[in-house]
């Protein structure tokens, strides 16, 4: 090669383009590493997650003697369901129990939506004389811990007779929620143009018929976000449950996992019949969040975050 093709080598290497060309595939290659690394990231955090529920599942599928040995087997050498019949039969039966949860988890959600929606719906649109100061107290429910309440609660349900009753638990676990789900509810309803009910109002509506008919239908996906928050929040709630049921056939699932805790068996206690406990119970809390994935994230986005 020449002198003049070096020189024009030398020339075309510190030429732009090919300053350019050069940084676009170095960028390319780590925005490719980035991705890769991200996705391997992602499939260790699902592992982690998935394990225990895999876990949970492989052992209520063991024998009664399988699921007590020590040390532990990871697969069970032989599937058996002995574990959720015995969870079927025990006590009042299983079907009492997931009834009386899944009673008082819709009873929240229906206690929850109809307080929260005219609550959020006044917050984001009526002029309060010091509707924000008011909005504060109601939030400072999330620091005040329900278990330091649980006492005059129960003495005051009994005045009630509403111990041992689903609608009872349902106003605790209603409780509970109740300043998250507002908080959602205002900022779902401040998202809502007020063009559109300026023209509604124009055309003869009333505030509760902009409420139904235009407000409503725009914070559906921010409603499901509620609606989803305060069933977890009842499906899995022990210690109010605890205290404020103490009939066996009221209890709920969480308080007879724990009681399954000390089921004595083989080895001591049945781990097969609690693990079916666990997986029954995790069954629910699935499917409600999978089937409303797609509104729930929306109304997460669009309610809480604004």
């Amino acid at each position: 090669m020449s002198a003049f093709d070096d020189a024009a080598m030398r020339d075309l290497a510190r030429s732009p383009a090919h300053r350019g060309a050069r940084a676009g595939l170095v960028a390319g290659f780590v925005e490719g590493r980035q991705k890769y690394l991200v996705a391997a990231l992602c499939v260790a955090l699902c592992t982690v997650m998935l394990l225990p529920l895999v876990a949970s599942v492989l052992a209520s599928l063991k024998s009664t003697q399988e699921a007590a040995a020590v040390p532990p087997t990871y697969f069970p050498h032989a599937l058996s369901l002995d574990s959720y019949e015995r969870l079927w039969n025990y006590q009042a039966g299983l079907p009492t129990y997931f009834a009386n949860s899944l009673g008082a988890a819709l009873l929240t959600i229906v206690f929850c939506l109809a307080l929260t929606v005219p609550a959020g719906y006044g917050l984001a649109k009526f002029r309060i004389p010091g509707k924000e100061a008011l909005f504060v107290i109601l939030l400072v429910g999330l620091i005040v811990p329900y278990q330091a309440l649980l006492t005059p609660l129960f003495f005051l349900f009994v005045e009630l007779k509403l111990h041992n009753s689903l609608v009872g638990l349902a106003i605790v676990h209603t409780a509970i929620q109740l300043p998250f789900s507002i908080y959602v509810m205002r900022n779902a309803f401040e998202a809502v143009p007020r063009e559109l009910e300026e023209a509604a109002i124009m055309d003869g509506c009333n505030s509760f018929q902009v409420l139904t008919r235009i407000c409503l239908p725009a914070v559906v996906p921010a409603m499901i976000t509620v609606s989803l928050f305060a069933f977890i929040t009842s499906w899995n709630e022990l210690l109010a449950a605890l205290v404020i049921m103490n009939k066996d056939s009221s209890f709920t699932l969480p308080l007879i996992l724990a009681a399954a805790r000390q089921q004595t068996s083989i080895g001591g206690t049945d781990w097969g019949m609690l693990q079916a406990g666990i997986t029954v119970s995790i069954i629910p809390c699935m499917a409600f969040y999978l089937l409303l994935q797609k509104y729930y994230m929306a109304g997460f986005l669009n309610g809480a975050v604004k």
